[in-house]
């Protein structure tokens, strides 16, 4: 007997932004066209802040949150108009600007159908900012498609916080060892591994539907 293999997987987790939605690169670019914003200037602000915040995980002040969004965004305009000469109207809200006519990921959407319909505890646990919650919701069915749906606002944890994945496995009713998550992040995923979980980086839906496959499947 190989005493090597790994646990069974009971639970399936996904990341929301960049997984079940298009890379948040490409949300990015959509936004910064959309509002005639330079991209590289809002980045720096946005480093900027997120570094007063003791931090280098840029949504972390908004998704815990450690201040509110409408603040967090006065100060990347103080510092666009400040350091870069940019003049005009700043969102007080990403939200509608975020989601307006972000994509579905339909073809993840069905592998996650299809380890729900196989049995398999399929949860969504995700960094999420509280302004953006009702907006992800019109995405998909959270009903339908989750178990259960883990958000860093409202638990006071955060990938990749150990805390956000102990949790996260205490909902499903496993051990850590038997849950995976699915993430477009690569500090998310070693998180997840660190606290005995097992997990896929996420690059496409077909790539990692097939990892899902090995790793159920072995």
């Amino acid at each position: 007997m190989n005493s090597s293999r790994k646990p069974a997987v009971k639970a399936v987790w996904t990341d929301f932004g960049g997984v079940v939605t298009p890379p948040i690169s490409h949300t990015m670019e959509s936004f910064c066209t959309r509002k005639d914003i330079d991209r590289d200037a809002l980045f720096m602000a946005i480093i900027k802040v997120t570094e007063s915040y003791g931090t280098d995980d840029y949504m972390e002040p908004i998704d815990t949150p450690l201040v509110t969004e409408r603040e967090w965004l006065r100060q990347i305009g103080d510092i666009l108009v400040a350091e870069h000469g940019l003049q005009g109207e700043y969102p007080t809200t990403l939200a509608d600007d975020w989601f307006d006519g972000r994509e579905t990921n339909h073809a993840w959407v069905e592998v996650l159908r299809g380890l729900r319909a196989r049995g398999l505890f399929v949860g969504m646990l995700s960094n999420m900012v509280p302004t953006w919650d009702a907006h992800w919701r019109r995405m998909v069915d959270a009903g339908e498609l989750f178990d259960d749906v883990v958000l860093s606002f409202e638990v006071g944890h955060r990938k990749p916080q150990r805390g956000m994945y102990d949790l996260a496995a205490k909902r499903a009713g496993v051990r850590p060892e038997e849950c995976l998550l699915v993430d477009d992040t690569a500090r998310n995923v070693e998180g997840a591994r660190a606290a005995s979980w097992q997990a896929v980086h996420f690059i496409d839906a077909e790539s990692a539907g097939a990892e899902l496959a090995r790793l159920l499947d072995p």
